[in-house]
C-alpha cells in the first residue's frame, strides 16, 4: 500500500503558495475584458498584456528551476512571492489611476503590461522551488503523489480565481473608485500575507530533490502532470521537439493549446457583446461560464478518464471532436445558457486531449527520456498562451464568432491528422 503524503506545515504552506500564484493570475484574467472595455482600450491590447506575461513565464521558468537547484529553494519561493505581489501592486495602482481618470486608459494599460511582465519574470521562480522543497522532504515512494497533490493546487487556483473575482469588485473609498481594480488589490493583500508567512515559517533548506518549470497558470490551462514527471525523473536522454517518437504528440498539444487559449481569452468579450451588458454587469455571467468550463474539464480528468480507461489515441481523437463541436456551439450561441453550455462542451473536449498527448508522449519513449519529454510537453503547454490569446482576440475583433469557428476548423484538421498519424499498432497508443 502506498504511503500517505506527509501533510505537515511546510507542505500546507507550499500548497498555499501554488494556489495563490495561480488564483491571482486567473482572477485578473477573468475581469480584464470588462476592465479594458471600461477604460476604452482595444480588445487586442487586453490580450497582449497576458501574452507578454506568458512569454516571460515560458522563458524564465526553466532558468529559475536551474537556479533553484544551485542556490537554494527558500530564496526562490520568496522571490516568486515578492514578484507576484509587486506585479499585482503595479497592476492595481495603474488600473485604479485609469478608472478614476487620473491618467488616460492607454497609459494605464501600458503600465499594466509592465506589471504583467513582472509576474511572468519573477512569479515563475516560485513553482519549481516549491516542487523541489516538497521533493526533498519526501521519500521516493511518496514523491510522485506529493507532487501531484501540489500540482492540483495550481489547477485549483485557475478555477478559484475566476470564481471569486466578481465578488472582489469594490465600490468607493471616499472619493476614490476602486471598482474593477478590486481583484488586483485583494491578490496583493493575500500575496503579501503569503510572503510574510513564507519568510517566517519556511525553514532554510538543504539542496535536495528537484523542481521543474510549470506551465503558465491560465484560464483553461489545467495541469497535465508533465511538470511532475519532469521533477521526479532522473537526468537522462535528451529528446528534441521534432524527435519522431513524440513529434505527433507535440503537434497535437501545440495546436490544441492554441485553440484553447484563443477561445478562453475571447470568452469575456463574447459574454459582454452577445448579452449586451455593461462591462461591470458581465462579470458574474462571465464567472459562471468559466466555472462551467472548469467544472467540465475536472469532470473529465478526475472522473470520466479514470472510469473509461481510454488509451492516449482515443483520448485525443474523442477530445478533438467534442472540443470542435463545443467551439462551434460557443461561437454561434446567442444566450448565456448557450454560451455556457458550448464553452463547457469545448472545455470537456480539451480535458480529454491534454492528458492524452501528455501520456502518449511519455509512453512513446523509455524511462531514460521521461524527464526530457515531460519538460518539452510543459513548455508546449505554456507556449500556447503566448500567441493564442492575441490571435483569438484579434480574430474576435474581425468577427465575433471567428475565433471559435477558426479553432473548430483547426481541431477538425488536427483530428484528421491524428487519425492518420497515430496508428493503433504503435505501442504508446
Amino acid at each position: 500500500m502506498p504511503r500517505p503524503v506527509p501533510l505537515d506545515r511546510t507542505f500546507a504552506l507550499m500548497f498555499a503558495v501554488m494556489l495563490v500564484i495561480a488564483a491571482g493570475n486567473t482572477a485578473l484574467q477573468s475581469v480584464l475584458p470588462a476592465l479594458g472595455r471600461s477604460l476604452d482600450v482595444a480588445d487586442s491590447a487586453v490580450a497582449a498584456a497576458f501574452s507578454v506575461s506568458a512569454l516571460a513565464w515560458v522563458v524564465c521558468a526553466p532558468l529559475w528551476a536551474n537556479r533553484s537547484d544551485r542556490h537554494g529553494r527558500r530564496a526562490m519561493v520568496l522571490l516568486g512571492m515578492a514578484g507576484f505581489t509587486a506585479s499585482l501592486s503595479v497592476c492595481g495602482l495603474f488600473l485604479l489611476a485609469g478608472i478614476n481618470g487620473w491618467i488616460g486608459g492607454t497609459a494605464a494599460f501600458a503600465a499594466f503590461v509592465v506589471g504583467r511582465m513582472l509576474y511572468g519574470i519573477f512569479g515563475s521562480a516560485a513553482p519549481p522551488a516549491v516542487q523541489a522543497i516538497v521533493a526533498g522532504r519526501t521519500s521516493r515512494e511518496e514523491r510522485t503523489r506529493a507532487l501531484a497533490l501540489l500540482a492540483s493546487a495550481f489547477g485549483l487556483g485557475t478555477i478559484l480565481g475566476p470564481a471569486v473575482a466578481p465578488y472582489l469588485v469594490l465600490g468607493h473609498i471616499g472619493a476614490v473608485e476602486i471598482g474593477l481594480a478590486g481583484p488586483a488589490f485583494a491578490a496583493v493583500a493575500i500575496g503579501a500575507a503569503m510572503l510574510a508567512a513564507v519568510a517566517v515559517m519556511l525553514p532554510r533548506d538543504s539542496l535536495g530533490g528537484h523542481g521543474a518549470a510549470s506551465a503558465y497558470p491560465s484560464i483553461g490551462g489545467q495541469p497535465t502532470g508533465a511538470s511532475v514527471t519532469a521533477a521526479t525523473s532522473a537526468p537522462g536522454e535528451r529528446v528534441g521537439y521534432f524527435d519522431p517518437r513524440i513529434r505527433v504528440w507535440v503537434i497535437v498539444g501545440l495546436i490544441m493549446g492554441h485553440a484553447q487559449a484563443m477561445t478562453g481569452q475571447a470568452i469575456g468579450f463574447l459574454v459582454i457583446d452577445r448579452l449586451g451588458l455593461p462591462p461591470i454587469e458581465a462579470l458574474q455571467p462571465t464567472g459562471l461560464v468559466l466555472m462551467m468550463g472548469a467544472g467540465a474539464a475536472l469532470l473529465v480528468q478526475w472522473g470520466l478518464i479514470p472510469l473509461l480507461d481510454l488509451r492516449p489515441r482515443a483520448l485525443v481523437t474523442i477530445g478533438l471532436v467534442v472540443a470542435a463541436i463545443g467551439c462551434v456551439a460557443t461561437g454561434t450561441a446567442t444566450s448565456l445558457y448557450g454560451i455556457a453550455t458550448g464553452y463547457a462542451l469545448a472545455a470537456m473536449g480539451f480535458g480529454f486531449v491534454r492528458p492524452g498527448y501528455t501520456a502518449g508522449s511519455s509512453l512513446a519513449v523509455g524511462a531514460e527520456a521521461q524527464g526530457s519529454v515531460a519538460g518539452k510537453i510543459t513548455s508546449v503547454n505554456g507556449a500556447s498562451f503566448v500567441l493564442g490569446p492575441s490571435i483569438g482576440v484579434g480574430l474576435y475583433e474581425l468577427w465575433r464568432p471567428l475565433p471559435y469557428l477558426a479553432a473548430a476548423a483547426a481541431l477538425v484538421l488536427l483530428f484528421a491528422y491524428a487519425i492518420v498519424s497515430l496508428r493503433p499498432s504503435v505501442r504508446a497508443l
